[in-house]
């Protein structure tokens, strides 16, 4: 019988967890498990605190226990550019875990820096899958496997990763390394097969790096129910202890905030019960003193503490927000890009930016910097064709219609500077970027435009199709130095979206209207057949320079086939204020609205969009300026 537990809070156990059984021949063995502590290893905050709450839990255990890790633990973290895997090892070194397994971000330093990385351990890293393609054994100073004896008990220690954490989030060319990947749900349940044959253990525990939807795939692929336990990391999700598929699966969220606590009933050679939790790390356990000085030593070091500039706005470096939209720290970040590459354009990936936390508004550290652009990147130009920008920007785009997206949402996966443009989430359609402009012109494809990025980037990473583009310039410049740089010159900041990058789902028919600072701007237009409402207070008209006006009155009520959008005119002519008489200004009108066809994961809802042509008239005032939708014509 398997019996799963709850949640924790506050660093304390619930009543009714397992205990070692007494006279019955059944021994209760503890497993503890973190993951991807990342950004935590570089704060004397979470991490100080998950090294204690393992001591205490390590003390109250009846019975033997074992530690490990689901990888991601050396990067990246505010430290990385001057201690790369030191820090985070150094305090992992005073826990003693029993083994961790290699994940993408123990590649942060390259893949020579992984026999380091394992050299400086004083555990073993495990690789079960990742193996020396002439050898097939584990490739230079990892693992395939571990057993612990303790207390009677005999557990074996496997370490799993997936296409997902290897090439998908790297940029290791593993094949020319001399490493093959096995498939994970092969190399896995025979692993332990043989352990639990050949080596005699009663338990078999999997670290896997490769997110909860693939664990779930390797206990379903588990035929024979010979991996007892998997410890994953990866995806960083909240997933107390559970059984599935035969095995009991664990993720502890990620950052040092969880510990994940399984306690198994082994008898007889194998588990027959389990209970488990998640137990929060807290503010009231304390620091372990040893963790915190190996921390505030490497500090000290680079003046982390030191506050470089105050903000007026929060600076978002949550992944949520920058995978799926434009962000002011975005923008902050990709114009110190753009402004120190003296480029056209700048572009940085996502998940470059880390720690998954809101900083400000107020005083903005060096630190804070630091653990939100944690990689090694160095500042790279390089030259594109208008086309290539456009294929650049769509490489990055998840559709609704996908599998990522059915379960995060569309995603534009970057931020930009330079550059406006639309992106469209949907399969099927005919451009997924479109109508681009670069420094407020629209885009020439022919021609060619200087683009600053991240040397992860320009080097293919995150699927960005870079590797072969001519380099105008590379820099040995570290991406978080200088946005620190661009910081240090300004004594407040106060970054927002500006309407750089715009979702669009569906097209209202154009419109032409004119536009002479008197009166109203009306326009009417056809709505397509999915629309069930508008959210009114999303209605806007912009400019190609990122201006806009809110419109002051919206009518499309249940049963109506057309929007009518009623605008200010001298608010609209005060936006294009520099365009002369006669002159056509292109704008865009969007509006958010319910849908009876997309059911969005992330976004409350659907968006429309519109060209509308203003002509100006600086002349003749009174005109009624009163225009209405042309036909279709995208």
């Amino acid at each position: 019988m398997l019996r799963a537990g709850g949640i924790v809070l506050g660093g304390s156990l619930v009543s009714g967890s397992a205990t070692a059984a007494g006279g019955d021949g059944s021994t209760t063995l503890t497993l503890l498990s973190y993951n991807d502590i990342q950004t935590a290893a570089a704060e004397d905050k979470k991490f100080p605190r998950l090294v204690t709450l393992i001591e205490q839990r390590r003390a109250a255990a009846d019975g033997p226990v074992v530690v490990v890790g689901g990888g991601d633990e050396v990067g990246p973290h505010a430290l990385s550019p001057i201690s790369q895997w030191r820090a985070p090892v150094d305090v992992l070194n005073k826990v003693g875990p029993d083994a961790d397994v290699i994940g993408n971000h123990e590649f942060d330093y390259g893949f020579d820096a992984i026999s380091n990385v394992t050299e400086d351990s004083e555990f073993p890293w495990l690789a079960t899958n990742l193996v020396d393609s002439e050898t097939g054994e584990a490739f230079d100073g990892t693992e395939s496997e571990r057993i612990v004896e303790r207390g009677g008990v005999k557990v074996g220690l496997i370490g799993l990763a997936d296409e997902g954490a290897t090439t998908g989030k790297t940029n290791i060319d593993f094949e020319a390394e001399g490493v093959t990947i096995e498939d994970f749900t092969e190399t896995g349940p025979a692993e332990a097969k043989r352990l639990k044959e050949e080596e005699d253990v009663d338990a078999v525990v999997a670290l896997a790096h490769t997110g909860i939807d693939d664990a779930e795939n390797l206990a379903e692929a588990d035929a024979d129910d010979d991996i007892d336990v998997v410890v994953v990391g990866d995806d960083e999700q909240f997933y107390p202890p559970e059984a599935v598929d035969g095995s009991i699966i664990s993720e502890a969220r990620a950052r040092a905030a969880y510990l994940s606590e399984i306690e198994l009933t082994i008898e007889g050679g194998e588990v027959t019960a389990f209970d488990g939790q998640l137990i929060e790390v807290t503010d009231d356990i304390e620091k372990d003193p040893t963790a915190s000085s190996i921390i505030n030593d490497y500090r000290a070091d680079v003046g982390l503490d030191e506050v470089i500039v105050e903000a007026e706005t929060p600076l978002d470096a949550t992944f949520g927000s920058n995978y799926h939209r434009e962000t002011g720290y975005g923008n902050l970040i990709t114009d110190a890009m753009r402004d120190r590459a003296e480029a056209d354009v700048a572009i940085t990936n996502a998940g470059g930016i880390r720690s998954d936390s809101v900083y400000g508004p107020g005083e903005i550290t060096g630190g804070d910097i630091f653990n939100t652009l944690p990689f090694p990147n160095t500042l790279v130009t390089v030259e594109l064709t208008g086309e290539e920008l456009v294929e650049t920007l769509a490489s990055q785009i998840v559709t609704l219609e996908s599998g990522t997206g059915q379960d995060l949402g569309e995603e534009i996966s970057q931020q930009t500077s330079g550059v406006r443009f639309e992106w469209v989430p949907h399969e099927g359609v005919d451009e997924q970027i479109r109508d681009v402009r670069v420094g407020g012109e629209p885009l020439d494809p022919d021609g060619t435009y200087d683009v600053a990025v991240n040397s992860f980037m320009a080097n293919g990473g995150s699927g960005y199709p870079l590797e072969d583009k001519p380099v105008i310039e590379a820099t040995d410049e570290l991406l978080v130095t200088l946005v620190v740089d661009y910081l240090r010159e300004r004594d407040t900041v106060a970054p927002e979206p500006e309407g750089r990058a715009q979702r669009v789902d569906r097209d209202l028919p154009d419109a032409s209207v004119t536009v002479d600072g008197n009166g109203k701007v009306v326009t009417q237009f056809d709505a397509p057949d999915d629309v069930q409402s508008v959210a009114d207070d999303t209605v806007a008209v912009w400019t190609p320079d990122g201006e806009h006006v809110d419109a002051e009155h919206v009518a499309f009520g249940e049963g109506d086939e057309t929007l009518v959008v009623r605008l200010d005119d001298g608010d609209l002519a005060d936006t294009i204020e520099d365009a002369a008489d006669g002159d056509e200004v292109s704008l865009n009108l969007y509006a958010e609205y319910e849908s009876s066809e997309y059911d969005h994961v992330y976004f409350e809802r659907s968006r429309l969009n519109a060209d509308v042509a203003a002509t100006v008239r600086r002349r003749g005032r009174g005109a009624s300026g009163r225009g209405r939708a042309a036909p279709p014509g995208r």
